[in-house]
């Protein structure tokens, strides 16, 4: 499997792989990701920060990435840092080791870039997922209440996030 940037070919396969997602969420009873903005993930290819993970001619995994989140991480986004944001994984590779290709990437990518830290957040009731991320090596921070009105995205309005970091 490769990570590479998304290209502008990769919006409708990238926006489904957000509703299968979406639909993996509802039948186990997690907390629902809203449709996201088909011109905010238009705008993170055209800036380089969507990537996708392929094996063959098969996106297994999408993501994006930030390098500066304030709201969420405050007084810690002075640290230089990348942020994995909307990771959603083809449902025919869960359980293939996704993640640890995502952190290796990502640990790569943020010292190439001069930062110290890969830093993610997640709804903050999520045990499950908590504790998977534990599981690939990030150390889980706490949580964070984030009130509303916000200049995040309204779906992060009023949510309790939980917060991981892993330092390079």
């Amino acid at each position: 499997m490769r990570i590479e940037p998304s290209e502008i070919q990769d919006l409708d396969p990238a926006m489904a792989l957000y509703r299968a997602a979406v639909d993996y969420q509802r039948i186990n009873g997690y907390n629902l990701w809203p449709e996201f903005d088909r011109a905010l993930i238009e705008n993170e290819i055209k800036e380089k920060r969507h990537y996708r993970i392929v094996e063959g001619n098969e996106i297994a995994c999408v993501f994006s990435v930030v390098y500066n989140d304030p709201i969420i991480w405050e007084e810690k986004d002075k640290e230089p840092s990348i942020y994995l944001h909307r990771i959603a994984t083809n449902p025919h590779f869960k359980g293939k080791g996704i993640m640890h290709l995502i952190k290796k990437w990502a640990a790569e990518h943020a010292l190439q870039n001069g930062r110290k830290f890969i830093r993610m957040d997640t709804w903050g009731d999520n045990e499950k997922l908590k504790a998977y991320y534990v599981n690939c090596g990030f150390t889980y921070i706490g949580q964070k209440h984030l009130p509303q009105p916000t200049t995040l995205p309204q779906h992060y309005w009023g949510l309790t996030l939980s917060l991981f970091e892993i330092q390079l």
